[in-house]
Protein backbone atom coordinates (compact mmCIF):
# COMPACT_ATOMS: atom_id res chain seq x y z
CA UNK A 1 0.00 0.00 0.00
CA UNK A 2 1.22 3.65 -1.09
CA UNK A 3 0.74 6.29 0.84
CA UNK A 4 1.29 10.24 -0.20
CA UNK A 5 1.90 12.77 2.24
CA UNK A 6 2.98 16.26 2.06
CA UNK A 7 6.61 17.24 3.48
CA UNK A 8 8.54 20.58 3.27
CA UNK A 9 11.18 21.47 0.42
CA UNK A 10 13.75 23.97 1.06
CA UNK A 11 14.16 26.82 -1.57
CA UNK A 12 17.87 27.88 -1.46
CA UNK A 13 18.37 30.57 -4.18
CA UNK A 14 21.78 31.22 -5.78
CA UNK A 15 23.09 34.41 -4.93
CA UNK A 16 23.25 36.98 -8.00
CA UNK A 17 23.26 40.83 -8.65
CA UNK A 18 19.40 40.28 -9.82
CA UNK A 19 18.69 38.44 -6.33
CA UNK A 20 19.85 40.93 -4.46
CA UNK A 21 18.15 43.93 -5.98
CA UNK A 22 15.31 41.73 -5.67
CA UNK A 23 15.75 41.52 -2.02
CA UNK A 24 16.65 44.79 -1.18
CA UNK A 25 13.23 46.18 -3.08
CA UNK A 26 10.90 43.75 -1.22
CA UNK A 27 12.95 44.84 2.47
CA UNK A 28 12.46 48.39 1.46
CA UNK A 29 9.15 48.44 -0.09
CA UNK A 30 8.47 46.80 3.84
CA UNK A 31 10.04 49.34 5.56
CA UNK A 32 8.40 52.15 3.93
CA UNK A 33 4.86 50.63 4.31
CA UNK A 34 5.48 50.01 8.28
CA UNK A 35 6.75 53.55 8.19
CA UNK A 36 3.95 54.73 6.54
CA UNK A 37 1.75 52.93 8.95
CA UNK A 38 3.60 54.71 11.52
CA UNK A 39 3.12 58.33 10.68
CA UNK A 40 -0.52 57.26 9.91
CA UNK A 41 -0.94 55.94 13.56
CA UNK A 42 0.70 59.45 15.19
CA UNK A 43 -1.76 61.22 13.16
CA UNK A 44 -4.85 59.99 14.39
CA UNK A 45 -3.60 58.89 17.90
CA UNK A 46 -3.46 62.88 18.33
CA UNK A 47 -6.61 63.20 17.74
CA UNK A 48 -7.70 60.52 19.39
CA UNK A 49 -5.99 61.29 22.42
CA UNK A 50 -6.81 64.81 22.23
CA UNK A 51 -10.18 64.01 22.11
CA UNK A 52 -9.91 61.18 25.30
CA UNK A 53 -8.17 64.00 27.34
CA UNK A 54 -10.61 66.00 27.70
CA UNK A 55 -13.21 63.24 28.83
CA UNK A 56 -11.09 60.96 30.72
CA UNK A 57 -7.70 61.66 31.50
CA UNK A 58 -6.76 58.33 32.99
CA UNK A 59 -7.94 56.44 29.62
CA UNK A 60 -6.39 58.30 27.71
CA UNK A 61 -2.87 57.77 29.77
CA UNK A 62 -3.53 54.19 29.50
CA UNK A 63 -3.87 54.70 26.02
CA UNK A 64 -1.17 56.66 25.37
CA UNK A 65 1.13 53.39 26.49
CA UNK A 66 -0.21 51.37 24.31
CA UNK A 67 -0.16 53.50 21.40
CA UNK A 68 3.62 54.07 22.09
CA UNK A 69 4.27 50.34 22.44
CA UNK A 70 2.70 49.65 19.64
CA UNK A 71 4.85 52.53 17.83
CA UNK A 72 7.85 50.96 19.82
CA UNK A 73 7.07 47.33 18.26
CA UNK A 74 6.47 48.94 14.76
CA UNK A 75 9.87 50.54 14.50
CA UNK A 76 11.88 47.83 15.41
CA UNK A 77 9.91 46.01 12.89
CA UNK A 78 11.33 49.05 9.99
CA UNK A 79 15.10 48.45 12.08
CA UNK A 80 15.09 45.02 11.55
CA UNK A 81 14.19 45.78 7.93
CA UNK A 82 16.87 48.15 7.48
CA UNK A 83 19.66 45.68 9.07
CA UNK A 84 18.28 43.17 6.47
CA UNK A 85 18.94 44.96 3.46
CA UNK A 86 22.46 45.65 4.78
CA UNK A 87 22.94 42.04 4.80
CA UNK A 88 21.14 41.55 1.85
CA UNK A 89 24.05 43.67 0.22
CA UNK A 90 27.01 42.03 2.50
CA UNK A 91 25.62 38.60 0.47
CA UNK A 92 28.13 37.13 -1.60
CA UNK A 93 27.56 36.25 -5.61
CA UNK A 94 27.36 32.69 -6.16
CA UNK A 95 26.60 31.54 -3.08
CA UNK A 96 23.47 29.92 -1.46
CA UNK A 97 20.74 31.46 0.31
CA UNK A 98 17.88 30.19 1.86
CA UNK A 99 14.33 31.52 0.69
CA UNK A 100 11.66 29.78 2.37
CA UNK A 101 9.93 26.57 1.85
CA UNK A 102 7.38 24.98 -0.44
CA UNK A 103 5.14 21.93 0.09
CA UNK A 104 5.51 18.73 -1.93
CA UNK A 105 3.87 15.36 -1.55
CA UNK A 106 6.01 12.44 -1.53
CA UNK A 107 4.68 8.43 -1.68
CA UNK A 108 5.22 5.98 1.29
CA UNK A 109 5.44 2.84 0.84
CA UNK A 110 6.03 0.23 3.57
CA UNK A 111 9.90 -0.37 4.62
CA UNK A 112 10.56 3.44 3.35
CA UNK A 113 12.91 5.54 5.79
CA UNK A 114 10.06 7.61 6.67
CA UNK A 115 12.75 10.75 7.55
CA UNK A 116 14.86 10.37 4.60
CA UNK A 117 12.11 10.75 2.63
CA UNK A 118 10.50 14.02 4.83
CA UNK A 119 13.21 15.86 4.97
CA UNK A 120 16.40 16.91 3.25
CA UNK A 121 14.88 17.50 -0.21
CA UNK A 122 15.78 20.87 -1.58
CA UNK A 123 14.73 22.93 -4.86
CA UNK A 124 18.50 25.50 -5.70
CA UNK A 125 17.02 28.39 -7.89
CA UNK A 126 19.34 31.14 -9.93
CA UNK A 127 16.88 34.07 -11.23
CA UNK A 128 13.75 32.13 -10.25
CA UNK A 129 15.16 28.90 -12.79
CA UNK A 130 15.39 25.23 -11.42
CA UNK A 131 19.57 24.95 -11.85
CA UNK A 132 19.19 21.92 -9.14
CA UNK A 133 16.99 19.67 -7.01
CA UNK A 134 18.31 17.87 -4.03
CA UNK A 135 17.29 14.96 -2.13
CA UNK A 136 18.77 13.43 1.13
Amino acid sequence: MTLTVRRSIAVQAIVTEKLKEEMKAELEEGAETTQRRIDQMDFQSRRFLADLQRTDLTQAMSARRQIEAERRRQEAIVEDLRKQIEEAEKLELGSEFPRGTIEGVVDINQGDDLFKKLGGSQIVVKDGIVVEVREA
